[in-house]
């Protein structure tokens, strides 16, 4: 029966994600008939069609291989200045732009003229290509919401509830004091549970994040505490804060030298206001911005441990393979209690609808960032042949890009496969 629950969790959320990419695509769908596109197919998936129906001029559907989506608009690359479909000039590059821009135009019809995607305005292109990703940020707002309204939003308190004994090496297998282990900070200090944190080096404290960073930007320099205890206000004995290795916020595979001082604090629940869920989300979107800039890097390092056999990195990059796994992991857990189960689930998939959103928003081609900075770039140089009176530029000729369209989706396809294998035979699990 377990084995039923996982099974059908993994599937349930991987139907899910392709939701969002199906949502993701109606992002741009919508917004390119409102500004009349020609627009001949919506598909989920990719390779052989599975089931599709036409609704006017396009083809919707579903294709065999349920790993993204796409909408087809017409007219994504201009012709030449002179009207041609191949530069008079040759070379691999522009035989491989002119290729894709006769292909294109096989479909283009006299009728379709002022229906063709690069012969509409630059803020219209911006619009569409921007809709998709801001249809995953919208995704993850509803999920976000629906959860912290649901369970509002659990967050430390300045009360503490433990102070740590010792000061015990990172890389110790059992966590517990043993001899010879010095003291901590807060033990030197005088600190017991109950006591309320209200200063910190003169610095009135008036939540824990703010806490945190002092003690974490303090080091190993010294520590004036002043805390609340039976209603008054007691100033603790000054200490010496130590230099510990800790996981940085941002980006967990990273370990950063901080500040450490010994003390766990208590916890409440608090209202989840859409205010909240903001913060929420550009917390979540700063480490989504820093997994896609490492993403190379990890992937090439999730790749060495596959092959030599290394124990993976719990906070490497996952599939949605992955993903799936974790779900279904949720599922059937005992730590956790049904309405947490269901919680965790809406987090994983707020979390996958941001970092799609990011990714997209990469300017480079094939990403919806790519065509973005390409709509930018039309508009401001066109912009500023007005203003400085010259003469029209003209479309920008985003096929020019394909080339790195190309790599970058060759580099997207290897890091699918391996995280794919990393996730069946090494897969990542949390409990």
């Amino acid at each position: 029966m377990e084995t039923l629950i996982y099974v059908g969790a993994a599937i349930g959320f991987f139907a899910l994600i392709m939701a969002s990419i199906a949502l993701h695509e109606i992002g741009h769908l919508i917004p390119a008939k409102i500004f009349d596109v020609k627009t001949t197919q919506y598909f989920v998936g990719f390779g052989r069609t599975l089931w599709s129906t036409r609704i006017g001029e396009t083809e919707y559907g579903v294709k065999a291989l349920p790993l993204g989506g796409f909408v087809r608009m017409v007219g994504m690359y201009p012709r030449h200045a002179d009207g041609s479909l191949r530069a008079s000039s040759s070379g691999l590059f522009q035989n491989l732009a002119d290729s894709a821009r006769e292909f294109e135009h096989e479909e283009i019809r006299p009728e379709d003229e002022g229906r063709l995607f690069y012969q509409k305005k630059p803020w219209q292109k911006l619009i569409i290509m921007f809709a998709g990703p801001l249809m995953n940020l919208l995704l993850a707002f509803a999920l976000l919401q629906t959860l912290f309204g649901m369970n509002g939003i659990v967050q430390p308190t300045l009360e503490v509830t433990r102070v740590q004994e010792c000061v015990i090496p990172a890389d110790r297998a059992e966590q517990v004091c043993q001899p010879g282990d010095p003291l901590t900070p807060a033990v030197e200090a005088g600190l017991q549970p109950g006591d309320v944190i209200v200063g910190f080096n003169g610095v009135t404290v008036e939540n824990w994040d703010q806490l945190s960073e002092l003690i974490r930007t303090n080091y190993d320099r010294s520590a004036q505490i002043t805390v609340e205890r039976g209603g008054s206000a007691v100033e603790l004995p000054t200490v010496n804060t130590i230099v510990t290795s800790r996981p940085d916020d941002v980006d967990p595979a990273k370990q950063v030298a901080v500040g450490f001082l010994g003390v766990e604090p208590g916890s409440e629940r608090v209202a989840g206001t859409p205010g909240r869920v903001v913060e929420t989300m550009v917390d979540m979107t700063h480490s989504s911005i820093v997994g896609v800039i490492n993403l190379p890097v990890r992937v090439y390092y999730t790749a060495a441990d596959l092959v030599t056999g290394q124990q993976r990195d719990p906070n490497g990059p996952m599939s949605v393979v992955g993903a799936s796994r974790v779900a279904g992991e949720v599922a059937t857990t005992d730590q956790l209690t049904n309405p947490d189960r269901g919680s965790y689930v809406l987090l994983l998939l707020g979390s996958v609808n941001l970092f799609v959103a990011v990714l997209n928003l990469v300017p480079l081609m094939p990403f919806d960032g790519g065509h973005i900075a390409g709509a930018l770039w039309e508009w401001l140089r066109r912009g500023l042949a007005k203003v400085f009176g010259r003469p029209d530029p003209g479309y920008v000729d985003v096929a020019k890009t394909l080339p790195v369209a190309y790599l970058v989706g060759g580099f997207l396809m290897i890091c699918g496969v391996v995280l794919i294998v990393a996730d069946v035979v090494s897969p990542i699990t949390l409990f």
